[in-house]
């Protein structure tokens, strides 16, 4: 087998601390409350919606080409991370529990010379939509669709679209009926 190579680890940069977002936002709706501890990267790429509620220590990444959208009346929990890399549109009044994950990319895994972490990456939005629930410490993977009305399970791991109303739980989610 030959050896990885390493040669990409010299070439990372910061990209800030996600912290000097105030008036940055794309947009930041009417009655919006986000939480101190929050932390937005590429705030230009974020839109909150009027009536949000943004949890403490939240984690929003725009990325530098991704779109965060997030709906009017939504909720999101402390301590979630909201990675937007390939885009994430979250309906209105979608409810996150505290420490949900949602990605937009993961790594391809074919690449058997490089270390993982320098591998490629593969994109693809994730969409929440309206009147949907993601319980607490959930995770939702690149590419899945929560439908409306949707209830996620608390510690699922989400790796295929949602219908809507259907509810799901486990790792990975599996369906356990309709509400």
């Amino acid at each position: 087998m030959p050896p990885l190579d390493f040669s990409a680890i010299s070439g990372y940069r910061s990209r800030g601390d996600g912290r000097r977002w105030t008036g940055n936002l794309c947009q930041l709706g009417v009655d919006a409350i986000v939480e101190p501890g929050t932390r937005i990267f590429h705030p230009e790429n974020v839109r909150i919606g009027a009536n949000c509620f943004i949890g403490h220590d939240v984690i929003i990444d725009g990325y530098h080409r991704g779109q965060v959208n997030i709906g009017e009346g939504s909720w999101i929990g402390p301590l979630s991370y909201l990675h937007g890399a390939a885009g994430l549109e979250i309906g209105r009044a979608v409810g996150l529990g505290p420490r949900v994950t949602i990605l937009t990319s993961q790594h391809v895994l074919t690449e058997r010379e490089r270390p993982v972490l320098h591998g490629a990456l593969d994109f693809r939005p994730v969409t929440v939509e309206d009147g949907a629930d993601i319980g607490a410490a959930a995770t939702i993977l690149p590419g899945v669709t929560i439908g409306q009305g949707a209830v996620v399970g608390a510690g699922a791991v989400v790796t295929r679209s949602v219908s809507p109303f259907e509810i799901v739980a486990g790792c990975p989610a599996r369906p356990l009926g309709q509400r």
